[in-house]
């Protein structure tokens, strides 16, 4: 690769493009995000590399992976591009205007029952929300061409294109509503395994049963094999249909903790180790910060310290 020609300017289409591939980690969506064909997206990648003189990812049989030379070059650009793309679109008004919305994704269950409380006072201070509720993988990826500011993930976000903090913990509980509990009377303990619910019908988010597969090979040691008897697509429909007797299930300790407490719902084994599983709060690397989107991302820090 030649060395860079310290008379020629850099050219502001070339860097639009490098950012695009370096949020998405790919050259076909990053060509998208650009409004480019893939052909033209590597053509200005080269002859962006070729400037430089520095290679600026490496190529991998999935998507591409940046370079040190990379991460530096889009920390410094992301601001001041985030800027130029907004002003450009008209989003960004005068300096006494009002910030942009602050966009937010993340599980359903989690939005609505801990995220929502927690950033309610937020608005009185004049902090707009737009929230979007989804799967990890399809909301990290729209975190990374940059759709969303803040996204709050089941799974440990990977690659250096996105910075991710651990926020909360999930515990994980086996429960049911207290008929099912009292035929049940007992005779369910971990080092005995899950054979005292053979009857028991199983409710689930999914039909191939994640959170209870994980439960099973967890706390029992075994792998789980069953077909659910209702999957709804959403944990607080899961929860509701335990609550009225359907049957049993896995919820995060949060989502049922209420119905716990008064009794709709019965923890059914109570292990010294339970599952859990960890929530990350991402946000791209190098993206320009707005003081609105601080507050979110702070707020929800101190209320994770409290949870």
């Amino acid at each position: 690769m030649s060395n860079r020609s310290p008379h020629r300017s850099l050219d502001l289409g070339q860097l639009r493009t490098f950012l695009a591939i370096y949020r998405t980690g790919s050259l076909t969506s990053g060509a998208r995000l650009a409004g480019l064909s893939q052909p033209a997206a590597t053509v200005q990648l080269r002859a962006l590399e070729e400037q430089i003189g520095r290679r600026l990812f490496e190529r991998l049989p999935r998507g591409v992976a940046p370079t040190p030379v990379a991460d530096d070059l889009a920390n410094r650009l992301a601001g001041p591009m985030d800027a130029l793309a907004e002003i450009a679109a008209g989003d960004v008004a005068g300096p006494t205007g009002p910030e942009p919305p602050v966009h937010l994704g993340g599980p359903a269950e989690i939005l609505a029952t801990i995220v929502l409380p927690v950033l309610a006072p937020l608005v009185q201070e004049g902090v707009r929300l737009r929230i979007t509720t989804g799967l990890a993988d399809e909301l990290l990826t729209g975190l990374r061409s940059g759709k969303y500011d803040l996204v709050l993930s089941t799974i440990r976000p990977r690659g250096r294109t996105l910075l991710a903090e651990p926020l909360l913990d999930e515990e994980f509980v086996l429960v049911a509503a207290p008929g099912w509990a009292e035929r049940i009377d007992g005779g369910l303990l971990a080092e005995d395994g899950p054979a005292a619910l053979a009857g028991v019908p199983l409710i689930t988010y999914a039909e191939d049963l994640p959170i209870l597969r994980r439960y099973w090979r967890h706390v029992f040691g075994v792998r789980l094999v069953a077909d659910p008897a209702i999957v709804v697509p959403d944990l607080r429909g899961v929860r509701s249909a335990v609550a009225a007797g359907a049957g049993a299930s896995v919820l995060p300790r949060y989502l049922c903790a209420a119905e716990l407490a008064a009794g709709t719902l019965v923890a059914l084994l109570e292990p010294e180790d339970p599952p859990i599983n960890t929530a990350y709060l991402a946000q791209r690397a190098g993206a320009q910060v707005l003081p609105h989107v601080i507050r979110v991302r702070e707020h929800l820090r101190e209320a994770a310290r409290r949870y």
